[in-house]
């Protein structure tokens, strides 16, 4: 419940009701089909000095957030999307009816306002109401205006009211979410990247290691997924003779709720024809800082109290260096999955008994980075990772049982995952076999063999670079956030009480 209100909504709620009637009852329609705006009020405190003036005629719009009545006179304070300006009724401009309608004006509602522009004797740029009327009733009480909405869980769960009562705080943040997504369109589109929309039901789920969401098909009388990733689709447009790729979408995995991860989540995939994953890496640590520079107006940018520089080149680090060097396993020296379980036992560290030895690395990985090293915190790639965690990932060049793949690191967050792209079909059909016997072992999050993939790949895919970006981590980097929650409008939430209780 709101602070301070969990009594009192059901008799407000019932007190607003009745005033919601009394408008009625008086032909007065508290919902009307459009309103009349001249200006926003952004543009009347822009250009405040040049329109003041009784011969002025603005009409404003906005929701009350403060009303105070003194006899004759009474203030108001409206907001709009673009500010909050003061209001002046006078009985004496409005006549006794129209004036007599503020007393079924509660907080919340939004009116319409006509009048011309002055400032009071304690200097407040104010309206002066010549006409008004309420263009919307509100039902239920607003959060408390000087207290703001402090339940975390309330917050992310009634967004409306998050933005209502902390405004600007709040809505700096999704702006600067919606910010990246915009610069980073134009950064790709500067890179001559074409935008398409591919399939989020699919037949088939893969592009990455996760366990999907199902759902059923009744037309059709069968089971389709979620996707877990846009890769599959995108490099069948490669194949079909597009060079240059990238959607920006949602994906959904059936995994844990934490600090950066949410089972909806955002992702930007892009491929490029005759590339490799040294020409992502350049493309990501410049696309970065282009979109630091135009959402930040820097490179510069500080992030949970670390300053962190985002010009390019990044640093390169091998994930196994890095591991050895941080956590005293060396991987290369424990060839198989027996010994490094009785490594990483001996180290400390848990072992999932159903997991193969790639992944037993990869948790390895996040072990080194939850140790707030200071050198990880900064803009990073980390790259070379091995064969058998990285089942769509050409194999590198010179160093035997890794492959060609980064992921970009940035205030400790996972930021994205970038490959030289495997297009040996015979090579890739032998990968997913060997996905499918580890699934068939108990890890619930292996690919699955996909014969339509196989089939695009022996038609023939050019060599290919490709990247993915997980634009709410990005975002929360660029909105200094701690929780991909709050980065998200809507977040997948547990049930409430009351949910529950109607379950059961």
């Amino acid at each position: 419940m709101l602070k301070g209100k969990k009594n009192s909504m059901p008799e407000e709620r019932e007190i607003r009701i009745q005033r919601l009637n009394a408008l009625r009852e008086q032909g007065i329609d508290p919902y009307p089909n459009s309103v009349e705006r001249t200006h926003t009020i952004e543009n009347v405190l822009t250009h405040f000095d040049e329109y003041a003036g009784p011969e002025g005629d603005f009409a404003i719009v906005g929701r009350v957030r403060l009303l105070r009545e003194m006899g004759k006179a009474a203030f108001a304070k409206i907001e709009d999307g673009t500010g909050a300006l003061q209001v002046y009724f006078r009985i004496n401009d409005l006549g006794e009816e129209s004036y007599r309608v503020l007393k079924l004006l509660d907080l919340g509602d939004f009116i319409e306002a006509r009048g011309f522009l002055f400032v009071t004797r304690t200097g407040e740029r104010t309206l002066h109401v010549k006409g008004w009327r309420v263009i919307g009733k509100g039902l239920q009480p607003l959060p408390e205006k000087y207290h703001g909405l402090e339940d975390k869980e309330l917050r992310q769960r009634k967004r409306y009211l998050d933005l209502i009562a902390n405004g600007e705080e709040v809505k700096t943040v999704f702006e600067t979410r919606s910010r990246v997504i915009s610069a980073m369109r134009r950064f790709l589109e500067g890179q001559g990247y074409l935008e398409f929309e591919t399939p989020i039901l699919q037949p088939l789920y893969g592009g990455a290691t996760a366990r999907p969401f199902i759902t059923h098909h009744n037309t059709l009388d069968r089971d389709l997924y979620l996707r877990i990733a846009i890769e599959l689709y995108l490099k069948r447009l490669i194949v079909g003779g597009f060079e240059r790729v990238y959607e920006i979408g949602r994906n959904f995995r059936n995994e844990g709720i934490d600090r950066s991860h949410n089972p909806e989540f955002t992702m930007m995939e892009c491929y490029q024809a005759y590339a490799d994953y040294n020409d992502m890496m350049k493309l990501v640590e410049e696309m970065i800082a282009y979109i630091a520079q135009e959402v930040k107006g820097t490179t510069r940018v500080t992030y949970q109290g670390t300053e962190i520089d985002l010009t390019p080149p990044w640093p390169r680090i091998p994930l196994l260096e890095a591991i050895h060097k941080y956590t005293g396993i060396d991987i290369n020296a424990l060839p198989d999955r027996e010994s490094l379980a009785a490594e990483m036992h001996a180290k400390g560290y848990i072992v999932d008994p159903k997991l193969g030895r790639g992944r037993l690395i990869d948790d390895l990985k996040g072990e080194m980075l939850r140790k707030g090293i200071p050198e990880l915190q900064q803009a990073i790639f980390l790259i070379d990772y091995p064969l058998d965690v990285s089942p769509l990932t050409k194999r590198h060049r010179t160093h035997s049982g890794l492959v060609e793949r980064f992921q970009p690191f940035i205030g400790g967050l996972e930021t994205g995952n970038s490959f030289t792209e495997l297009n040996d079909p015979l090579d890739q059909r032998a990968r997913f076999e060997d996905q499918m016997k580890q699934k068939s072992q108990g890890d619930e999050e292996a690919q699955v063999l996909d014969e339509d993939f196989l089939e695009a790949l022996e038609i023939g895919m050019p060599p290919t670079g490709g990247v993915g970006i997980g634009v709410d981590r990005l975002a929360m980097f660029m909105a200094d956030q701690e929780s991909i929650r709050d980065v998200i409008l809507f977040p997948t939430m547990r049930k409430t009480a009351e949910e529950q209780m109607v379950e059961d």
